[in-house]
């Protein structure tokens, strides 16, 4: 993967099939702190102790139609690339915490990528979820969630193309006045 949002997607999409009912991702992007930090956590099924060992083995996977993992072990190997970590921590039956660190200006550090459309693919994708998304920088901090746009919009689906296309440009918007540079 190219960029980080794709890993976050990936982990994202984990969180939705392991049934979770609210999936959080908060990003940390400090330049005076050289760091870029990922946390994406959820209340879904869980790992047991010795798959979440596992999971950044690239010869581990639940799936069926391929041998390998390539998710979070391209993640992990990213981040120690980049002087950073990735720390899985998980319990069954009540979710999942996916953090990663990455020294921010190191130039093998991946760029983060276009948000607006993650967010947006992501919107598209929850059934019974609900999703927060919260971003800080230096410059400030941007929000949004899906009950909050639900509320606003007066509407329990917000997966029409309107929407999800406004939801894009309203995240890509906001981080723009909250970006680094």
């Amino acid at each position: 993967m190219k960029e980080i949002s794709m890993h976050i997607l990936d982990i994202v999409m984990n969180s939705i099939k392991a049934k979770a009912k609210l999936v959080e991702l908060y990003i940390d992007d400090s330049i005076k702190r050289n760091l870029l930090k990922i946390v994406i956590k959820d209340d879904g099924t869980g790992m047991a102790e010795d798959m979440s060992r596992q999971v950044t083995d690239p010869f581990y996977t639940t799936r069926t139609t391929r041998k390998v993992g390539l998710g979070l072990p391209m993640l992990k190997e990213s981040c120690e690339r980049c002087n950073g970590y990735l720390k899985i921590e998980s319990e069954l039956g009540k979710g999942t915490i996916v953090s990663c660190c990455f020294e921010r200006n190191n130039i093998d550090r991946m760029p983060l990528g276009n948000m607006g459309d993650t967010i947006m693919t992501i919107i598209n994708s929850l059934e019974n979820c609900e999703f927060l998304y919260n971003h800080i920088t230096d410059a400030g901090n941007f929000e949004i969630s899906t009950a909050y746009v639900k509320e606003m919009l007066e509407t329990g689906d917000i997966r029409d193309s309107e929407t999800l296309l406004w939801v894009r440009d309203y995240v890509n918007e906001n981080l723009k006045s909250i970006s680094n540079f």
